[in-house]
Order: structure tokens, then C-alpha cells, then sequence
């Protein structure tokens, strides 16, 4: 089992224990296993919602001689599947009725997405398949040719009403990430800075890619690649 497959299973079921061998060697997987359990705890946290004593009414008195006898049936619990598919259920309609957060700029939803996804800010030697790639940066939006740099972590997100491409490759000073943002025009590039990180939100073409790392990074290197590597297809 590689680290894709050992991550597609906790993230499908975070009770998983198929992959104990993988994960006792590998210091990544082990950590991304922790978030989704903490995570999973949290939803069932959310969940614990208390209900009031069930109150049965009174039921009238039944001429027995009027009744016919049904067969009992055994109660059989339900499936882990499909409750897990009811919480997940539930868990998605929380999140469609909460409003969404408004931000003030696009600089603002950027760093706030980093802050939600500390999972993809690991430093490994892991490179992400090709078909998780191509997935998270599908050919309908651009081309990205990633060449000699590590791509460790590669999602479809939400940034602004539209899919982006999130991904992260390695720096000298640890994890950068990567938006490719190709539905989003901007006139001039658009510093970020962050608590602990610090970027820039650079035009390109009819979008936008953002970059943002260590605030030891040196981030001009890795702008010149990316904007080498990128194409937009729409």
C-alpha cells in the first residue's frame, strides 16, 4: 500500500486499520491519520445534539380478540457504510446551511484557505501520482508541467465560487504552496503576508497564480518556474 492509497482509505473511513504496516514507516501518513480522526471527532462532537425523554402517549385499551398477531422481525444495526454515509450526510447539510465566510479581498481568502488545510504544509519526499495531478489540475483549466520540482500535495479547492488547483511542492525552507487561479483576472500583483508566511498573488494572462511560503523563502525562483509551467487552457 503507497501513501495515496493508505490517504484515499482514511479519508473514506478513518477507522482503517488495513494499513498499520504502512503507517508505523511512514511519519506523513501516520500525522494525516491523526487530522482525520481529530476531525472525524469533531463531526461527532457537532452531532452530539441532546434530545429530550421520548414520551409515548397513552394508548386506549384493544379487544384482543380483534387483533392479528404479525410476525416479529429482528433488528439488524445498521451497516458502518451506511452510517457513515448518514453522517456524512448530515455533515453536508450543516455545511450548506452555514452561511459561507466573506472576506474583504482576495489576499484575505487566500491566506485564510492555507489556514484551513494544514495538512497539505508537510514537509516529505512523497511526490504526488500523476493521476492525482492530472485530477486536481484538469486539462479544462490549464496545463502544468511541474518538471524537476517535488509536487507533495495536489486538491481541487473552492477559492472565490471557483475550482482551483491547490498544490504544494517543496522548497529549501520547507512546503510552498501553489494556487492556480485561472478564473481570477487581477490588473497588478498582490502581496501577501501572513503570520508566518509571505507571497504574492501574481497576474497572468486572463487569471491569476498565487505563491506563498516560509517568510524565509525565496519565492522569485519558484514564481519563474511556475509561471514557466503553467498554461491556461480556457
Amino acid at each position: 500500500m503507497n501513501c495515496e492509497d493508505y490517504r484515499q482509505a482514511i479519508t473514506a473511513d478513518p477507522a482503517f486499520d488495513g494499513g498499520d504496516a504502512h503507517a508505523g514507516g511512514c511519519a506523513d501518513c501516520r500525522a494525516y491519520r491523526d487530522d482525520m480522526m481529530a476531525f472525524n471527532a469533531r463531526i461527532a462532537t457537532a452531532l452530539a445534539i441532546d434530545v429530550p425523554p421520548l414520551r409515548m402517549p397513552v394508548l386506549p385499551d384493544v379487544e384482543s380478540d380483534n387483533v392479528v398477531a404479525m410476525g416479529t422481525r429482528r433488528f439488524r444495526p445498521m451497516p458502518y457504510a451506511l452510517a457513515a454515509s448518514v453522517l456524512l450526510a448530515v455533515f453536508a447539510a450543516v455545511r450548506l446551511l452555514t452561511p459561507a465566510p466573506t472576506f474583504a479581498s482576495l489576499a484575505d481568502e487566500v491566506l485564510a484557505h492555507l489556514d484551513h488545510e494544514p495538512a497539505a504544509l508537510r514537509v516529505t519526499n512523497v511526490a504526488v501520482s500523476e493521476r492525482r495531478l492530472a485530477r486536481a489540475v484538469p486539462a479544462r483549466l490549464a496545463r502544468y508541467e511541474p518538471g524537476a520540482s517535488l509536487v507533495t500535495y495536489a486538491q481541487t479547492c473552492v477559492i472565490n465560487g471557483k475550482d482551483v488547483p491547490h498544490l504544494v511542492i517543496q522548497g529549501e525552507h520547507g512546503p510552498v504552496t501553489i494556487l492556480l487561479m485561472s478564473g481570477e483576472k487581477i490588473a497588478e500583483p498582490v502581496p501577501l503576508d501572513g503570520e508566518r508566511v509571505h507571497g504574492l498573488i501574481m497576474p497572468v494572462g486572463d487569471g491569476s497564480i498565487a505563491i506563498i511560503g516560509d517568510r524565509e523563502e525565496a519565492l522569485g525562483p519558484i514564481s519563474d518556474t511556475v509561471l514557466n509551467s503553467v498554461t491556461w487552457t480556457t
